[in-house]
């Protein structure tokens, strides 16, 4: 049973740009017997395959693998602890190396939570794929543990056709290790990405993006902040935001980097683009450096398609809502461009692909 849901003030600013009256509404929501069929969005690649729906382990529809449930602390974060209790889990030993994880969750109306905890012993090696389908609130929590020399690519896509879709992250990063996770929200539900992400090792890696998608009325967000905890880290966030329609995006990425974290490299860039300006589309680049000797750097622009452009391609023949798509594609490309694996970033962007020729 879904517990109370106290979500911070707005006055926050961290919550600044949070609907909490969308999740109500996604709460309400009533079920539907209509659901997509997994099947469908299955990547071609070998591992596991692994269904949810409305938050439990479909069985029957799933191959775990390595995978295994378990009982998950979601912690105290406001939207984390919702979702403690029985999740998923990934524990890969030294030097192991795991075929992808294929997840897809399917919603079906109400609210549905669900855990996970990935830990990557010393030189181990994940590759995860999430896929977010149907109706209502759907709520998640994330703990990652990266071990010396680990290395996890992480993809989602938000697709979900209503309602809204939460995510918190919270990650540690050791020395020398990687993360890389990216996200599409390509759906017509609202959605938060909420991370926390600390590089605790020395020269550990941790790069967050992805490219959030709107349209109609629709609100999505995220609020990431890196904190460098040791030094020689390095740390990326490069989000993109399409917003149509008179629907909104927010973007908030801070980076900290501690006293001690010296030689640090920190990068951020954040752009916007309005296909109407009706849209909204809020940025909010954050730097707080604590040490002296760091390579920081953040980027924000929000703008329109170029009508230089525009009136370059047409005077070739090709017709404007073709332009509009191929310059649309070309913003987005390199916010999906860090996907290692080629068959899941084809996907990524095909996704991306199809939101446009509905939005233009």
């Amino acid at each position: 049973m879904t517990a109370a849901l106290t979500l911070p003030s707005t006055r926050e600013e961290a919550w600044r740009w949070s609907d909490p009256e969308a999740i109500a509404a996604a709460v309400a929501l009533p079920h539907s017997e209509a659901r997509p069929d997994p099947a469908c969005w299955w990547i071609d690649r070998p591992g596991a395959r692994i269904v949810f729906r409305d938050g439990v382990l479909d069985r029957d529809a799933s191959d775990l693998h390595r995978v295994t449930i378990r009982a998950i602390d979601g912690g105290d974060h406001p939207l984390g602890k919702q979702a403690g209790g029985a999740g998923w889990a990934l524990d890969l030993a030294k030097d192991a190396a795991a075929d992808p994880v294929q997840i897809v969750h399917v919603a079906s109306g109400g609210a549905n939570h669900l855990p996970c905890e990935i830990v990557l012993a010393e030189d181990a090696a994940a590759e995860i794929v999430e896929t977010y389908l149907g109706i209502g609130w759907t709520n998640r929590f994330a703990r990652l543990r990266l071990g010396r020399g680990a290395r996890l690519m992480r993809s989602v896509r938000m697709l979900q056709a209503g309602g809204f879709v939460s995510l918190r992250e919270e990650a540690d990063v050791g020395e020398a290790a990687s993360l890389v996770a990216v996200f599409l929200g390509a759906g017509q539900a609202g959605s938060r990405i909420d991370a926390a992400v600390t590089t605790s090792g020395e020269g550990a890696f941790a790069e967050f993006g992805g490219a959030l998608l709107t349209a109609g009325d629709q609100r999505q967000e995220c609020a990431v902040r890196i904190r460098h905890a040791a030094p020689n880290g390095q740390s990326h966030q490069l989000w993109r935001a399409v917003a149509a329609d008179t629907s909104t995006v927010s973007l908030a990425a801070a980076v900290e980097v501690a006293r001690h974290a010296q030689k640090t490299d920190g990068e951020q860039s954040l752009r916007g683009l309005l296909l109407k300006r009706t849209a909204t589309v809020n940025l909010k680049p954050e730097l707080e450096i604590f040490a002296d000797d760091v390579k920081c750097a953040h980027g924000a622009t929000v703008g329109e398609l170029d009508a230089r452009a525009l009136f370059y391609m047409a005077s070739r023949g090709i017709p404007d809502s073709r332009a509009k798509a191929l310059l649309t594609h070309a913003f987005v490309a390199d916010s999906l461009a860090r996907i290692g694996d080629e068959a899941v970033r084809a996907a990524f962007e095909a996704d991306a692909d199809s939101w446009l020729e509905k939005a233009l």
